[in-house]
Formats: structure tokens, C-alpha cells, sequence
């Protein structure tokens, strides 16, 4: 009797171990994502058709846990206008009531996710919070950003 029970305790041990070796290996590609951090990087002034532009500059702080292969040209998904290779994953910006700033829909890597920015004209006041949104279109899934402020 001692016996068996001393195998069946070792078994389960065996499995535990063989379980936890088998997920704890897992790609990145299978693990959760987490939802991006927005940061406000400043504003930009410029010029352009006559008119005086602000630029508000952006950037995902943690980029670097989104795997590149987000932003791998998909032509197998609807494309953006007439960009038929447009990015797998589109990044939207919207402010706090939802309304839609700007979008990019063919960044080249997750290094664009530090280059992210919305375009007012000078006498405008922008909004006092964004967000962005990232759509991994090929997965159907969203990541919403935490809101960020647009003053430094």
C-alpha cells in the first residue's frame, strides 16, 4: 500500500513538472499582450499650406513588448486607401470622447509606436486627453492605451 501511494505521489510530481516545463516555454507570440502606455512627447510647431500647425507627439512607452510581426505588411487583409500591404496591426488616436484624431496604418515595426502623433491647427485647442487604440486586424483583437494628457 505504501508503495502505490509513494508512485502515485511521484507521478503527479512528474506531471506538475513536465506541465509547468511545457507552458513556461511558451512563445511570445501565445502570451498575453498588455495594453499600451501612451505618453505625451511634446508638441511640434510648424507651417504647412499657409497655416500655422501644432503637431502633438506621442509614444507607446512599452513598444518594445509588441512582437514586429504586428506591423509585417498583411495583403491578405483589407488595405488602407490604396496601400494594398498595409500593416497587419492599424494604430488609431482618439480623444477622451472617442472622436478619431489620426490613424497610421502601415508602420513598418514597433519602433513606430514611438513616432505616433495628431495635427492641429495653431488657434485650436486640443483635447485635454488621448488615447490610441492598436487593432491587430489578422487576430480581430484591440489593445486600448491608458489616456494621456497633451500638455508637458
Amino acid at each position: 500500500m505504501r508503495l502505490r501511494i509513494g508512485n502515485k505521489l511521484a507521478a503527479a510530481a512528474a506531471g506538475l513538472l513536465l506541465m509547468s516545463a511545457a507552458t513556461g516555454g511558451a512563445p511570445a507570440a501565445q502570451r498575453p499582450l498588455p495594453n499600451p502606455v501612451l505618453v505625451f512627447a511634446g508638441p511640434e510647431f510648424f507651417q504647412s499650406g499657409g497655416k500655422q500647425w501644432t503637431r502633438y507627439r506621442l509614444r507607446v512607452d512599452n513598444s518594445d513588448q509588441y512582437p514586429n510581426e504586428f506591423f509585417a505588411p498583411a495583403p491578405g487583409l483589407p488595405p488602407c486607401g490604396a496601400n494594398t500591404r498595409a500593416a497587419r496591426t492599424w494604430v488609431d488616436i482618439f480623444d477622451q470622447s472617442g472622436k478619431r484624431l489620426n490613424g497610421f496604418c502601415a508602420l513598418a515595426n514597433r519602433d513606430g509606436l514611438g513616432k505616433l502623433w495628431f495635427a492641429l491647427e495653431g488657434d485650436v485647442i486640443p483635447p485635454s486627453w488621448v488615447y490610441v487604440e492598436l487593432n491587430d486586424r489578422q487576430a480581430s483583437t484591440k489593445y486600448k492605451s491608458n489616456l494621456s494628457d497633451t500638455v508637458e
